[in-house]
């Protein structure tokens, strides 16, 4: 390694540290105010409007997604924009949030007056306690005063990783003060990995027509025959009312096979499995594929509280949804 690298390797290294440093100095300025911005945020009848230029716009570009894919509704208009129009997403009841590491940003501080006049609450996220930013706000969360990482004192990179940080808390706390689970989390992500990831058994499973359905009475034969023009490797057993009295599946006919049973002359009831492993649709697709796997099964019955058959979910339905 040269001497040039070791500088280089050196000022990673240290940056790295600064913005950590900066960030493990906020969690215990973290107090009454910041209750203060939660619960105004948590009781608005409104949005969160976000608001920055530069840097700081950027960050809370970023703020504003998080909290609208973690319950909070909240948008981003560039304050620059909002002088020429784009202030008109702000409507009654709303809330601005004002990102600025000086808290002087002019851009922001054209918007105050409007903003007064139609009585929105102002949360400013800034470093400047002492700024006119945050002495037009409701309620002010400080950054706190620590020198960038950039050797020239000029980039923004600790107050900008700060502000980053801090509005995640804000998110996380909201999240918490909301009581927002996992199932809140896949409906605002029905799209990639995330949003396979909590598809439920009812969006995957196949009802109706598609499923492969004999009696206790049915001749075997005849089951084989409804379960290979279904393809999916099973036949459910089911009552008059749909309930479900048991399964035959394509590992039960190789055990048959194995055992001599007479195919000709025996009924699904003298041979089936009497008591499935099944799953509600309300569950999630991972779960289905957790419960294959601990049973070592390709397919599960769906059922609702009654055990009337809702549906048949298979291993290759998980593997085409991108799950498995």
């Amino acid at each position: 390694m040269t001497a040039s690298d070791a500088r280089v390797l050196a000022r990673a290294r240290r940056t790295l540290e600064i913005e950590a440093e900066a960030i493990r100095r906020l969690a215990p300025r973290l107090g009454r105010e910041f209750l203060a911005a939660v619960r105004l945020i948590s009781e608005c009848r409104g949005k969160l409007v976000l608001t920055g230029v530069g840097k700081s716009g950027l960050i809370a570009k970023k703020i504003a997604s998080t909290l609208a894919s973690t319950g909070t509704p909240a948008v981003f208009i560039h304050a620059a924009e909002g002088a020429h129009g784009d202030l008109g997403v702000v409507a009654p009841g709303d809330i601005v949030c004002a990102v600025s590491a000086s808290g002087e940003t002019e851009e922001i501080l054209r918007l105050l007056p409007t903003l007064r006049r139609m009585g929105t609450a102002v949360v400013s996220l800034t470093s400047a306690r002492d700024s006119r930013l945050a002495a037009a706000s409701s309620v002010v969360l400080l950054t706190g005063r620590a020198r960038e990482a950039c050797p020239l004192g000029l980039a923004p990179t600790t107050s900008s990783t700060a502000a980053l940080a801090l509005g995640d808390a804000l998110a996380m706390a909201l999240l918490e003060r909301r009581g927002f689970r996992e199932e809140d989390f896949a409906r605002l992500h029905p799209g990639g990995k995330l949003g396979t990831r909590w598809l439920r058994v009812a969006d995957l499973m196949h009802r109706g027509a598609d499923l492969p359905l004999v009696r206790v009475t049915t001749p075997l034969l005849k089951a084989i025959y409804v379960m290979s023009s279904r393809k999916l490797g099973i036949a459910a057993v089911v009552d008059s009312r749909r309930r479900i009295a048991g399964v035959v599946t394509d590992g039960d006919l190789r055990r048959m096979i194995e055992r001599g049973v007479d195919f000709g002359g025996t009924l699904v009831g003298e041979v089936m499995t009497r008591t499935p492993v099944t799953i509600g649709e309300q569950e999630f697709g991972v779960q289905a594929l957790r419960l294959m796997e601990s049973r070592s099964i390709t397919a599960l019955a769906v059922t609702d509280d009654t055990g009337r058959l809702r549906g048949l979910i298979h291993l290759h339905d998980l593997l085409k949804a991108g799950i498995a």
